[in-house]
């Protein structure tokens, strides 16, 4: 049992994942505010902005740093105020935009974006080689249900900049999910054009395995007797083959090196236990070494609480 205290000791909900420098500003950030000291704004902007200038061509990283800042930043004045503040500066406008989405998704009031819209396209002028403008913009198109030839039309200028957007993807998923408006049929339409040609350790290579896990989601969602058998789904071809091709190479050092690599080897960790592979899940659970993502562990409950008792499970090779 004193194994197991300790593995529960470890385990962590971190948005940043195993980027230390993300994770020390968000800690930063959380004492400056609580200070309330005049300069507040000022030093969280200048801590946000030496950050954000941080290898600015890397894409995939910048990309992963403005998701986390925005969904901290959501309930927070400081973004709109740096906006305010720096309206040439395409980092702020992108912040502020992605902000005001995460907040209004998190309130259930997807048509209070304000001009995110504008700001995204302003962002977009300032830093035309940027994608994070443009990945803002898709996250506004999906909030707001657009037309899909427009979001379509957003999406192909992320993938112009940066072809495998790990975000772009997810949210073009999200996107033609049928719980979004979309069908079974488009998903699976857009998993296997991309399946195609993606290279196997892009940073959007869970995007077949997060389609298989959203489908599983959705049969525990009906109840009763289906939710019961849901298991049955990861027997079936195509989920089985999802995980067949991913089991025995993410989990390997160095093999996915994308910044949010661990997000993709806890879905990796859920899907294993869901399809009761649980000796397949114990070298997984190791490589996550503790990090734990709220999804998709939260729907069964507490993350952390499902996390431990999976990860439990797979050690003791039950």
């Amino acid at each position: 049992m004193a194994f197991l205290s300790s593995r529960r000791r470890r385990a962590r909900l971190a948005p940043e994942l195993d980027d230390q420098d993300l994770g020390r500003l968000l800690k930063t950030l959380l004492a400056t505010t609580r200070t309330g000291t005049i300069a507040t704004t000022d030093l969280c902007v200048a801590q946000i902005s030496r950050l954000l200038d941080q290898d600015a061509g890397d894409w995939d990283r910048r990309t992963h740093r403005m998701g986390v800042l925005a969904d901290f930043l959501a309930e927070s004045a400081l973004a709109r105020s740096w906006a305010a503040r720096e309206p040439y500066n395409a980092d702020a406008l992108v912040l502020y935009a992605w902000a005001q989405v995460a907040r209004a998704r998190s309130q259930g009031s997807p048509d209070d974006v304000g001009d995110a819209t504008d700001t995204c396209l302003r962002a977009a002028e300032l830093a035309p080689e940027d994608p994070t403008p443009w990945v803002a913009l898709l996250a506004v198109a999906r909030l707001q249900r657009w037309e899909q030839p427009q979001v379509f039309g957003v999406w192909n200028e992320v993938l112009t900049r940066d072809r495998w957007n790990r975000e772009a993807y997810l949210s073009m998923l999200g996107y033609l999910s049928p719980e979004e408006g979309g069908t079974r049929i488009q998903v699976l339409e857009f998993v296997d054009a991309l399946s195609a040609r993606m290279p196997a350790n892009a940073p959007c290579a869970a995007t077949e395995l997060t389609a298989q896990v959203m489908q599983y989601h959705s049969v525990l969602a009906r109840g009763g007797f289906e939710a019961l058998v849901a298991r049955n789904h990861w027997s079936h071809a195509m989920a089985a083959q999802a995980l067949d091709r991913v089991a025995h190479t993410w989990a390997q050092p160095g093999f996915l090196r994308h910044a949010r690599a661990l997000a993709d080897l806890n879905l990796l960790a859920y899907a294993l236990m869901a399809a009761d592979r649980r000796r397949e899940a114990g070298p997984v659970f190791e490589a996550i070494g503790g990090v734990v993502t709220a999804w998709p562990w939260q729907a069964g409950g507490d993350p952390l609480t499902e996390f431990d008792q999976a990860q439990r499970r797979a050690t003791a090779g039950l």
